[in-house]
Formats: structure tokens, C-alpha cells, sequence
């Protein structure tokens, strides 16, 4: 197999690698800057969004791991990623990491995280498409920004249930080194959360609640618990408090 890793100096990505390289797989890790190798690693520089220095990274590629992505451009990266492959001719698998409800949820970020699955399947290339809940690092860093506010925002409905980036990392490699399985059942944590719940468990003191409503079809969407996943998804094993204690 020989293996590009999008988004390898990432969150999920330092967990991955690791991971790639135990299962005895020399990995080439598409990076925007120079980036000294290490065993087993290489580094090509290109850029996603901008569509530069993807023709080299793919050369002689015949799996793609994409892990790519941010708070904005992830469609955009993922059609120059297709057209890519479409013109390389040579890669037999691609796998995408994407979000819980992207075909569900009236959110920017959720459209283009689905638009990007659309631009793979599309490309020609045989996929494999795991959606996953929130990173338990992503819930943090969003949990310690509201929880420097001097009330604690409880809005009505809004639930959260967490996944640790390794359980995340576990079940991409091994769908990796699988065949492509088109979409498969998604990844959330063992259980859901209330988002003031999530808030709270970081405070070093208790602050008030402020109940907040949730209108429109956001509201709605959240209420009626589009973001989480449903019968049939995989679970993690590691729980929110287990990450709280870790660190």
C-alpha cells in the first residue's frame, strides 16, 4: 500500500500516523509548509484549498487517507483532492473522515462537510466514508471559551456526544487497511451530553444557568437531535470525564 495522509499534522492526524506506522506502513503526509521526515514518514508540500502541489503528492499513490479539514473550504479541498485522483488515474481507495448529520443538519459547516463526501464519491475512485462526532478536544476548546463568561448558556435541546480522537484514529486505520466499504456506520462516544452539562464539568467555579432558545430550523434540527447519531452507530470507549481526567 502506498499511503497519502491529508491532514497528518492535525489533531486526528497525530493520532493516525502513529498508528499507520505500528501496521508496518511507510506514509507520505501532505503538508502546506516544509516538514522534516522521520521513519517511515515523508512530507510533500501542497495546499487543498488552493489546489497546488497535489498531482506530485499523488504520484504513485494508490491509497488516500483525507483528514483535512477546518472551519471553512473543506468542499472546496475535497473537489481539487477529487479532480486530483481523477487525473492521476492510480488510486484504488480513498477514506474521508466527515461529521454526524452532514446530510441532515441546515449549517454551513455540516453542507460542505457533505458537499466534500459528494466530491470523493464523485471523483471515480472506490471510498469509504466514516462520519464521526465531535472530537472531545474540539468540545473542550469550545466549552473553556463559553465558560469564561459569567453565566453558563443552557440552550434548550442542544446535546453533544463526544469521541476521542484515538477511537476515531482506531477505526480509520482499520477501515484503511480494509477495501472500500462506501458509508459506514457512523462513530460517536459512549454517551450524549447537554451542552451546559459539557460547560459546567470545566469550570473550576459554579456559575448560573441562562437558558437560551433555540429557534428556527437550526432549533429544530438540534431538538430533534439530527447532530447525534442514531440507531446502529459504533461507540467509542472512551467517555468525556475519562478525557477531563486525562489531562
Amino acid at each position: 500500500m502506498h499511503l497519502l495522509v491529508t491532514g497528518g499534522t492535525g489533531t486526528l492526524g497525530a493520532h493516525v500516523l502513529p498508528r499507520l506506522a505500528a501496521a508496518g506502513l511507510p506514509v507520505r503526509v501532505l503538508t502546506r509548509t516544509d516538514r522534516a521526515d522521520a521513519p517511515g514518514r515523508t512530507h510533500v508540500r501542497g495546499d487543498l484549498v488552493a489546489g497546488t502541489g497535489l498531482d506530485a503528492a499523488l504520484d504513485g499513490i494508490d491509497t488516500v487517507l483525507h483528514l483535512a479539514g477546518g472551519a471553512k473550504g473543506d468542499d472546496l479541498a475535497a473537489e481539487h483532492l477529487a479532480a486530483a485522483m481523477a487525473r492521476n488515474g492510480g488510486v484504488r481507495h480513498v477514506v474521508m473522515v466527515s461529521v454526524i448529520g452532514a446530510d441532515r443538519m441546515p449549517l454551513g459547516w455540516f453542507r460542505a462537510k457533505r458537499d466534500a463526501e459528494l466530491a470523493l464519491i464523485g471523483s471515480g475512485v472506490p471510498w469509504t466514508v466514516l462520519r464521526a462526532a465531535q472530537f472531545h478536544d474540539l468540545v473542550r476548546t469550545v466549552a473553556g471559551k463559553v465558560g469564561r463568561l459569567p453565566f453558563v448558556p443552557a440552550p434548550g435541546g442542544l446535546r453533544f456526544e463526544p469521541v476521542d480522537a484515538r477511537d476515531v484514529a482506531d477505526r480509520l486505520v482499520a477501515l484503511t487497511l480494509a477495501g472500500p466499504a462506501s458509508l459506514v456506520p457512523d462513530l460517536a462516544g459512549p454517551r450524549d451530553y447537554a451542552f451546559a452539562d459539557l460547560v459546567r464539568s470545566t469550570l473550576e467555579r459554579r456559575r448560573p444557568n441562562l437558558p437560551v432558545p433555540l429557534a428556527g430550523k437550526v432549533g429544530r434540527a438540534y431538538r430533534t437531535r439530527q447532530n447525534l447519531a442514531g440507531a446502529g452507530a459504533e461507540r467509542g470507549t472512551r467517555t468525556w470525564e475519562d478525557f477531563l481526567a486525562g489531562r
